[in-house]
């Protein structure tokens, strides 16, 4: 594993603009970013779009439009309640006329002055948009997609990934391409109908949602067990896992020792991908506080094979000089 670490640049540059939008993973390009990561919902007409969630009104303007007031609803997404707007229930028409906002404008001030500026991309647009700088720039630049909430998306007769092979099938031209999900079943599925490369997303507690509908009762923790580990290697080719369970943190806010996932998962054959990696004082372990450098310093010493960043500068910065 002697290759340097990937940065895939978490929704864009979700530190400096609203996350996944054009201008986002635009600037994450230009910043040096290995990867755009677009997290992947379904309009009503099954186009592919990229929003943190199918729920929008935390991240567009939804709420201005008198003409939707209607279609705000209560839904069970993933056994949670949620109110709001559901990309389900617009067409990709009705979605381009909305404009994207930040997502945690208490935290980040400075990039709400971006807000109602930038459209609602699809994956296309997203696609179109690597390949012209990949030519610009002489370098592939990758995309990173993530399936979310499969298993509800399916149940509603909007499967995601069917339209993703078919949207993806640029990948005859060599661009690097990483397919994420929380769930295993539909990653076991991709298994069976692509080539590409897979990743395990991990998180720090709870259980994958397919999981839950099927009665399964592992956990999280369980898939980073050494069985847990052979079982994914069976699917996928790397986990994209939550840092915290690389290196602990405790009550305090302060980092423990590292556990041995890492070493666990190389010698299963898988590489790590860790997330998310942000500036901001207010995700940092008090150990970097101010010093959002010293944790890429601490995760690419443990030998981890990518990282998600809201701002690929930092990551890059510190990688190409480590």
């Amino acid at each position: 594993m002697n290759k340097k670490p990937i940065i895939i640049a978490h929704r864009g540059a979700s530190g400096y603009r609203p996350e996944h939008t054009l201008a986002a993973y635009e600037l994450a390009i230009n910043c040096g970013a290995d990867y755009i990561e677009p997290d992947l919902v379904s309009t009503q007409d099954g186009v592919l779009i990229a929003r943190h969630e199918n729920e929008i009104s935390e991240t567009t303007n939804v709420a201005k439009h008198p003409e939707f007031a209607e279609r705000r609803t209560t839904k069970i997404i993933d056994g949670e309640s949620k109110t709001g707007w559901f990309t389900e229930d617009f067409t990709l028409s009705e979605i381009k006329t909305l404009r994207a906002k930040e997502r945690i404008p208490q935290l980040r001030q400075q990039n709400t002055i971006y807000d109602d500026l930038c459209e609602i991309p699809t994956l296309q647009e997203i696609i179109d948009l690597a390949k012209n700088y990949s030519k610009q720039l002489g370098r592939n630049i990758g995309i990173y997609p993530e399936t979310k909430h499969p298993t509800y998306f399916r149940n509603i007769n909007l499967a995601l990934e069917e339209p993703l092979l078919a949207t993806l099938g640029y990948q005859k031209e060599n661009v690097p391409i990483y397919i994420q999900s929380f769930e295993v079943s539909n990653l076991q599925d991709l298994a069976q109908k692509t080539h590409l490369p897979l990743v395990q997303l991990i998180n720090l507690t709870g259980q994958p949602y397919d999981f839950v509908v099927s009665g399964d009762i592992r956990t999280y923790t369980d898939l980073v067990t050494q069985s847990g580990l052979e079982e994914i290697a069976k699917y996928a080719q790397t986990i994209g896992i939550h840092k915290d369970i690389l290196v602990p943190r405790d009550d305090q806010n302060q980092l423990r020792s590292p556990t041995s996932v890492v070493a666990n998962a190389h010698a299963t054959n898988l590489q790590v991908h860790a997330w998310t990696f942000r500036n901001e004082d207010y995700f940092l372990p008090l150990d970097f506080q101010g010093n959002p450098q010293g944790e890429y310093e601490l995760f690419f010493s443990l030998g981890v094979d990518g990282v998600f960043s809201d701002f690929s500068d930092t990551a890059l910065s510190v990688r190409d000089r480590s």
